[in-house]
């Protein structure tokens, strides 16, 4: 994923497998390694070697070689001669050698001189240096509204401070927003003004100031108005506006996007930083985003953007084709800047579950008028069922309603759709089907046309003098052509075992007219053609058919049709069998999976024999030990390799790969070999961090950090190099390795400047060297102060903490070192803080308070008794945020062997990781109080005899890894109670849920039982009874279960014998324990008495017996139910119920084979109080229940009666009443026994003679007798049922009281004349039979106040008083009529008539008169009137009262006759009027409407009407 950057005549395709080139690397290593470590011998003995072997012996001429004098001064010619030629080569050969050497060390200054140049910027920081403009401002002519950008670049010592100005006036972006925009990136200041108008021409200047002076850029803009837009322009001037292209900018890519995942249906954006140099707002870099190599366009499917520092893709909708490599390539002014990276898009939830992930990249091919081949790729199947099939549906361009195309599924990824509208559009997606269901539905394809492809192949181009395009059609090079030529080639172009497509060439010649086609077939070699296509209408030279039969050979031939007729066949096409030609790949081969990235594997594999068409592979994954396999890409990959992304670091996987084409999928190849996955083996990265830890004049002792990658193997070696700063030969300064991190170098020059290099070795070999350091100078430190403090390092880093370490200083000045100060600050500041106001004392600290995300630098000050020394070199960056899956440290016992231990479950580890533990941040090492091991990601420490001086913070880092590491505080509580656990598990006890108890059973059997928490098949135990053990036999039973723990001894017969102790002894293994229970006393005597008890109810149970005594329930209409259950009951059972020994006989009943009988009382009351029985008995025994309702059981009943009562109760009602104001509560039932309170303003009302409290059966009542105005206001009701009160309400004030008030008055008006009217009280018959000639006398008895007028009538017609009917009234009381003598002509119907002044009454009496001797005639019943006048105050409509109460008198008052009962009166008055009721003085005003009666049941008055009584609940 590295970014790189390739001239674009250099650019090759981005591959997804980069090349491994560790092997090479490795190899040329070693011989590094060999060569370093050869040179470790001596010189001289290299040199005497060299010596040996260039020595040659002495040359002796032999015999045939001697020459004569001639011979030898020829031999001597010729030798100086060839002398000669060897010496010019001599000197020509060192000519060469010493250009070469001077070219190799002009290269060398050259690269020295480039090295240096790259410094001089550093050292140029520390000098004082004026601004001065390195690119000045240019002046700018541009047109109206459109923007210009003024942008400079300064340089100085301090960085200078830039303003900007408009003709000398400061330009303020606040006074105009949006008009000015000022930034400074890079140090390039930039002034933007957006939509220029002719108002910002002038003069623009960029003023640099720093301490050491001031420097000023100006430069001119016009801004031309175009003409005819209103206002002249007064320049004159065209604008020139320099084009600058994209590929002109220098780009570099930062904070590239990585392997990413997505999933169907989600969306993603990948993006990538940029350093743009020049960062022209209106030149945007031209970048080009790539999938597998295919240019991306912008769509609804891919967005694109480029800008403001950011080069960003977003993939709103994401589906399994969004599936690939993608590639970022910017145009820069070098060539490209590339970045490349992977995106899985894994499929969306299933439809249902077992359902296939969808289909994809579906795609339409060889379109015509009327058909479309529709082709996909299948998804991957891992866990779900096999793919039985596909359903292909299409859709209209512009609508929403897709029509599948096929009854019944395709097996093959290829689907030829006929029967398209021509001209029309279309999209398709796919559905895949296996056995659990439908999958999801495919990303749908591009729009398709249905158009004839033969007619653009039917277009001519004619040139015309070579200068004139003419196009033109067959047609008309035809003529003029009725019916059509035949087609030819006819062909199957698609063979399947579904179906086959044929395929054709149109005619030649055509014809202008429209064309069709039909098709035939037969059995080949058969020539019986028959028509296929008859009920459609085929346009394009192509046809799906799918009703062949299987294992036959079919021929096709095929007419051109027109309106003016057929043309002949075509030639019959070879023979057609319907079969899959293909089939599926066979298996790919052989799989190898190697290491690749500390996330990653790169898995390879060998391609299948038998490619078949192939589209790409589908690589599945599985972690060992799991028998789940995982797809590891979601899209047919197309080559032999892979690089497989998001492992667990540390796992171990293998993996699979099956091929894939039109077909399906192949059989899966066989599994890798397990692998691991850790980072590739490679050298490690370069140390880096060089720094002086101290010098004395002739060595300097030098510190470095580790490298940032290690290559995935431990660095074991550094190897360090110098140099004089002056010259440009590097040293070695170590032949063997350094093992630490820390370096002595000795044979120095005082004085003299060094620079320094490291190199880090491991297993694979040594790595590039460092980056030489800064110029060091070799002097003696004398400063008092102690020297820096070196190797800072972070550990337990999280969101909001972290601790950081540090070495102490290896110069320690003028004493020891006492403390240490810590600074901090924030990444890109240098404004340090210091983080502790006083010097700690260790070498590390926890840093709190840290702000999530942000990144933070430390450094540490070293501090003495002479003062604080030199800080160190600032630390790496650290940001504040745990690693994912970070583990802390738990501390535990082993459950066992009960050691105490410390562990960490790393969330990532590698082949070279170690843990390393430490005490107070002290690496422990080899201490004989702990013991430390690892397992996999898991590494625990071991404290082989804990006590208080193992207590202490504790820390573990893992290293080569990304900073794992935690702590723990081992405090003196959590040991405690860890020894205590510890000690439990070395001395183990059985341990009991339950310990021994005991429980009475039916038939007064007893058990003793513990339960364990766990037992094994081998547990031992005995029960021991007062020191003797006790064994299973005869009336004692004694069994345990292993799977609940239970151990038990039953005893059968429990008796004053068995009171004692009973102790039971387990042992199992090495765990023991015992458990006692002392059953003696009062306990014994109890346990007895239950035993006993439940004897007898085993006995009682064999008869007939209540399963359930007596209780009580309510009923919803307030009916007491007394209520058991019997069981063991037959017909001859009988059940009888009593009350205090009385029988009592129900109107129902009891039915026994019901199991179960129910006594109602009903208006419960106190009077109910009494002890009920019920009896039940037949011939096997009887059986009693008993229920005594008195004390809390009567209260209980009141309470559940006042319960429903109080949910019943209706709302207060006003009652009118001749006494007074009556407030009534009705509910289902009502008796004195409840708790009722009645309030008035919340003041508790007890009952008097001015407020009566009373009820009736169905309703409660509080009545204000006489009322005044003190008794207005608001009344309540409260009843209570023990857990809560109903509480009823009414508001008594207002015109509520005034309509009462009224009322009332008028009740009592009507009552008091009820009273003291005239009447007969008694003494008068109805029937008066009598003998002529005998004398009648009828008297009564009459009252009134005043005394009344009577009036005796005779047939309607008053009687007045003579000798023979003699009237007569004695002391205002008895009244009578004397008939002496009577005739038949007195027979007749008789009255009386009583009235005063407040009304009256009127008896009717009939007699009867007979001559002796005659039959006795029957008697006629009279009835008594009232008189038609009635007092003024009494209307005449007001109902009969039931009953007149007498008024009370001293006098006797007679016994009024039947004639004379409530029932035949018609007094307008009500009832119930108290004889003491007084006369008021005024008179009773008229009620504004009737009282109606209650009746005869109930005493209580009529209500008044105004407030109707509500419906009972």
């Amino acid at each position: 994923m590295a970014s790189k950057v390739i001239p674009w005549y250099k650019k090759k395709h981005a591959s997804h497998v980069k090349t491994d080139y560790a092997c090479c690397h490795t190899q040329s290593v070693h011989k590094q390694q060999t060569v370093r470590k050869s040179s470790s011998k001596s010189v001289s003995q290299v040199q005497a070697q060299a010596t040996e072997a260039m020595a040659e012996p002495a040359y002796t001429i032999p015999a045939f070689r001697q020459r004569s004098s001639e011979g030898t001064e020829e031999y001597q010619r010729v030798s100086t001669n060839v002398g000669r030629g060897l010496t010019v080569i001599q000197e020509e050969l060192s000519r060469m050698r010493v250009a070469t050497k001077a070219r190799v060390d002009s290269l060398a200054i050259q690269r020295e001189v480039k090295d240096m140049m790259a410094k001089r910027p550093d050292y140029l920081d520390d000098i004082p240096k004026m601004p001065d403009f390195l690119v000045a401002l240019r002046p700018h002519t541009v047109w109206e509204k459109t923007p210009v950008k003024l942008f400079c670049t300064v340089q100085g010592n301090p960085r200078p401070i830039v303003k900007w100005y408009k003709g000398g006036v400061p330009v303020d972006p606040l006074n105009a927003p949006g008009k000015y925009k000022i930034d400074n990136m890079y140090g390039v200041h930039s002034l933007i003004i957006s939509r220029c108008v002719v108002s910002d021409t002038a003069e623009y200047s960029a003023v640099a100031t720093n301490p050491h002076g001031t420097a000023t850029s100006k430069a001119m803009v016009a801004v031309k108005r175009p003409a005819g837009a209103g206002e002249s322009c007064h320049l004159g001037l065209v604008p020139h506006l320099t084009e600058i292209h994209a590929s002109k900018l220098e780009v570099s890519l930062l904070d590239c996007f990585r392997v990413s995942f997505g999933v169907e249906g989600g969306s993603i954006s990948l993006g990538c930083g940029m350093v743009v140099v020049p960062d022209l707002p209106n030149v945007p870099p031209l970048a080009q985003w790539y999938r597998d190599d295919k240019l991306l366009k912008p769509s609804k499917l891919v967005e694109m953007s480029v800008g403001g520092g950011a080069a960003r893709l977003t993939l709103p909708h994401l589906a399994k084709d969004d599936e690939g490599l993608y590639t970022l390539r910017i145009f820069t002014k070098d060539g490209t800047a590339e970045h490349s990276a992977y995106l899985f898009v894994s499929d969306a939830a299933p439809s249902a579950a077992g359902a296939p992930g969808a289909p994809m990249s579906v795609k339409a091919y060889d379109i015509n008028s009327d058909y479309v081949l529709v082709a996909w790729k299948p998804p991957n199947t891992v866990n779900e069922a096999a793919i039985t099939g596909y359903f292909v549906d299409r859709c209209e361009s512009g609508k929403d309603t897709w029509v599948q195309c096929n009854d019944a599924p395709v097996k093959v990824c290829k689907y030829p759709v006929h029967g398209l509208s021509v001209g029309h559009s279309y999209h398709f997606r796919v559905r895949a089907v296996n056995s659990a269901g439908i999958s999801r539905p495919s990303r749908k394809s591009d729009k398709v046309t249905a158009l004839d492809a033969a007619e653009s192949e039917r277009l001519k181009v004619i040139k015309i003098e070579g200068r004139y395009d003419i196009v033109i059609k067959d047609d008309d090079l035809e003529g003029y052509v009725t019916i059509p030529g035949e087609p030819t080639d006819v062909h199957a172009s698609e063979i399947f075992r579904s179906y086959v497509v044929l395929s054709w060439k149109p005619p030649s010649p055509r014809g202008r007219a429209p064309l069709w086609y039909v098709i035939e077939k037969c059995l080949a070699g058969t020539g019986a053609w028959q028509r296929i296509n008859t009920a459609v209408t085929l346009s394009s030279p192509r046809y799906p058919v799918f009703d062949l039969q299987d294992g036959q050979m079919y021929q096709f031939r095929v007419y051109s049709v027109n309106m003016y007729g057929s043309s002949e066949a075509s030639e019959p096409s070879e023979p057609v069998q319907k079969v899959d030609q293909d089939g599926v790949p066979s298996a790919p081969g052989q799989i190898v999976a190697t290491r690749n990235t500390k996330s990653s594997v790169f898995v390879q594999w060998e391609a299948p024999k038998a490619l078949k068409n192939l589209m790409g592979y589908y690589i599945d994954g599985r972690v060992v030990g799991s028998k789940e396999w995982f797809p590891c890409n979601h899209k047919p990959f197309k080559h032999t390799r892979f690089v497989v992304h998001g492992l667990i670091p540390g796992e171990s996987y293998v993996f699979r790969v099956q091929a894939v084409n039109v077909f399906g999928l192949s059989d899966e190849s066989q599994e890798s070999s397990p692998i691991a996955v850790e980072p590739a083996l490679a050298t490690p990265s370069a140390p880096y961090g060089i720094t002086l830890l101290s010098s004395d004049g002739s060595s300097m002792t030098i510190a470095w950090k580790s490298p940032k990658h290690c290559g995935g193997s431990k660095v074991n070696s550094y190897y360090v190099d110098k140099r004089n700063a002056d010259t440009l030969v590097w040293k070695e300064v170590n032949q063997s390795a350094v093992t630490e991190r820390i370096c002595t170098v000795d044979n120095l020059t005082d004085g003299t400047f060094y620079e320094f290099k490291v190199q880090a070795g491991n297993m694979a070999g040594v790595g590039v060297p460092s980056a030489p350091s800064a110029a060091m100078k070799c002097e003696a430190w004398t400063m008092e102060e102690p020297g820096p403090a070196y190797d800072l390092s972070f550990s337990e880093v999280r969101s909001s903490s972290l601790v950081l370490l540090w070495k102490a200083p290896i110069y320690t000045g003028a004493g020891a070192v006492t403390g240490y100060l810590v600074d901090m600050a924030k990444k890109g500041s240098s404004e340090f803080a210091t983080l502790t106001q006083e010097a700690v004392s260790h070498r590390y600290l926890k840093v709190s308070g840290l702000t999530e995300g942000e990144s933070y630098v430390f450094r540490v000050r070293a501090v003495n008794s002479a003062g604080v020394g030199k800080a160190s070199q600032v630390s790496e960056p650290v940001c504040a945020k745990a690693l994912p899956g970070t583990q802390e440290i738990v501390a535990g016992v082993d459950e066992e062997t009960g050691d105490v231990f410390l562990s960490l479950e790393a969330c990532e580890i590698c082949d070279t990781s170690k843990f390393v533990w430490s005490k107070n941040y002290k690496p422990i090492g080899d201490c004989p109080r702990v013991a430390a091991s690892a397992k996999g990601r898991t590494s625990r420490l071991t404290f082989t005899s804990p006590d208080k001086d193992d207590l202490g913070k504790y820390s573990v880092v893992v290293t080569d890894t990304e900073g794992v590491s935690a702590s723990h505080t081992l405090t003196e509580d959590a040991l405690n109670t860890m020894l205590e656990l510890s000690y439990a598990i070395r001395h183990p006890i059985v341990p009991l849920k339950h310990g021994l108890n005991y429980e009475i059973l039916e038939k007064g059997h007893v058990r003793f039982w513990l339960q364990a928490v766990k037992l094994s098949p081998s547990v031992s135990y005995r029960f021991i009874v007062n020191d003797k053990e006790v064994k299973s036999g005869e009336g004692t039973k004694i069994s345990h279960d292993v799977a609940t723990g239970v151990i038990q001894m039953t005893v059968d017969h429990f008796t004053r014998a068995n009171e004692g102790t009973y102790t039971v002894q387990i042992t199992d293994g090495k765990a023991k324990t015992q458990s006692s229970l002392v059953l003696v006393g009062d306990v014994f005597k109890v346990a007895l008495k239950e035993a006993e008890f439940q004897r007898k109810e085993h006995i009682r149970k064999q008869g007939p017996h209540f399963s359930e005594y007596l209780y009580f329930t309510v009923t919803e209409d307030c009916t007491v139910m007394l209520a058991c259950k019997v069981a063991n009951v037959k017909k001859e059972t009988v059940f009888h119920w009593y009350k205090e020994d009385d029988e009592i006989v129900p109107e129902t009943p009891p039915n026994v084979m019901s199991g179960a009988a129910a006594l109602p009382i009903p208006l419960f009351s106190r009077k109910d109080q009494g002890v009920f029985k019920a009896t039940l008995s037949d011939d096997r025994g009887k059986d009693t229940s008993a229920f005594d309702i008195s004390g809390q059981v009567f209260d209980d009943i009141i309470n559940a009666l006042a319960q429903i009562a109080g949910a019943s109760a209706s709302d207060l009602v006003l009652q009118c009443t001749p006494e007074g104001i009556r407030l009534q509560c009705y509910m289902n039932y009502y008796t004195e026994e409840m708790k009722t309170v009645w309030k008035h303003k919340e003041s508790k009302i007890a009952s008097s003679e001015k407020m009566r409290i009373g009820g009736t059966a169905e309703m409660a009542w509080m009545q204000i007798c006489d009322p005044s105005d003190k008794e207005k206001g608001h009344y309540s009701i409260e009843i209570s049922d023990g857990v809560k009160s109903h509480t009823r309400t009414f508001d008594l004030s207002g015109q509520a009281y005034t309509d009462a008030y009224e009322e009332y008055l008028r009740l009592k008006a009507a009552a008091f004349a009820e009273k003291n009217r005239g009447r007969v009280v008694g003494g008068l018959p109805d029937v008066v039979t009598i003998m002529e000639q005998k004398s009648l006398s009828l008297t009564c008895t009459v009252w009134g106040e005043p005394t009344p007028e009577v009036t005796w009538f005779k047939n309607e017609q008053e009687v007045a008083s003579t000798e023979h009917t003699k009237v007569t009234f004695d002391g205002g009381k008895f009244a009578s009529i004397v008939i002496n003598k009577v005739t038949p002509d007195d027979s007749g119907k008789y009255s009386i008539n009583v009235r005063n002044k407040y009304g009256g009454e009127f008896v009717e009496i009939t007699v009867s008169v007979y001559r002796h001797g005659e039959q006795i005639p029957e008697a006629k019943l009279g009835h008594a009137k009232m008189p038609g006048a009635t007092p003024a105050a009494t209307p005449s409509a007001t109902p009969v009262p039931p009953k007149s109460p007498a008024p009370s008198s001293k006098t006797p008052t007679p016994t009024p006759s039947k004639s004379q009962t409530p029932m035949s009166m018609k007094s307008p008055t009500p009832a119930s009027t108290p004889a003491s009721t007084p006369i008021p003085k005024s008179p009773t005003p008229t009620p504004k409407s009737p009282t109606p009666s209650r009746g005869a049941k109930s005493p209580t008055p009529p209500r008044f009407m105004k407030s109707p009584t509500p419906p009972r609940k």
